[in-house]
């Protein structure tokens, strides 16, 4: 069975749970998935699914892709993702994968890509304190002194200034499953998950 799915962030919301907590979760739309590619030991040197996740408009295909999934079945899809598999015998190209790999109350290890913040100073990019306000200081909000003076008269690598923050990859573990409603293809996670509304997450059963 698989491990892993595709889904897209809706939103975040609480629900009462039995014990009368109340509890926050996100909803994410989950699937259904598309097997576009198995890879095997052979011919890949691992075992693996590719999956589709939503579907595109041919208009939107090009060549090359257009026959990279012909072989399962045509349909193109804008998102492709690889989850490894134990074994590739119980798939097929073209089989839909849904949310019945889960069940309430499965650890997931969640990965997406962080809310975008543009360019960003030490402050907030990093937690670095500020400079004090009076007393004619002009060091408010700068970062300071970045580097030596006689040797080695250079700025190490690696050092923590301005610049872009977010858009990065980040995975979060260990996040519960409360609810699934498989009837729309959504699942409640406790807590919050990386990135903005509608974005691509893959959800995986922690290990």
């Amino acid at each position: 069975m698989s491990t892993g799915i595709l889904g897209k962030k809706i939103g975040m919301t609480s629900i009462f749970e039995s014990d009368g907590r109340l509890v926050p979760v996100t909803v994410v739309k989950v699937g259904p998935c598309v097997v576009t590619q198995i890879k095997n030991m052979e011919t890949d040197g691992y075992k693996a699914l590719q999956l589709g996740f939503e579907e595109l408009a041919d208009r939107k295909i090009n060549k090359p892709k257009a026959g990279h999934f012909a072989k399962s079945g045509g349909k193109g899809f804008s998102t492709l993702r690889e989850f490894r598999v134990e074994n590739t015998d119980d798939y097929e190209l073209g089989q839909v994968v849904g949310l019945d790999i889960f069940s309430v109350g499965d650890k997931l290890t969640i990965s997406g890509i962080s809310k975008g913040r543009g360019f960003q100073g030490t402050i907030k990019r990093h937690g670095f304190s500020r400079g004090p306000e009076t007393h004619g200081s002009r060091n408010h909000r700068a970062p300071g002194s970045i580097g030596q003076s006689a040797w080695p008269a250079r700025v190490i690598k690696g050092k923590r200034m301005p610049g872009h923050m977010g858009t990065d990859r980040v995975t979060v573990k260990n996040l519960k499953v409360v609810d699934i409603k498989p009837e729309e293809n959504v699942i409640l996670i406790k807590g919050a998950l990386p990135g903005s509304k509608t974005g691509i997450l893959e959800l995986r059963k922690a290990k």
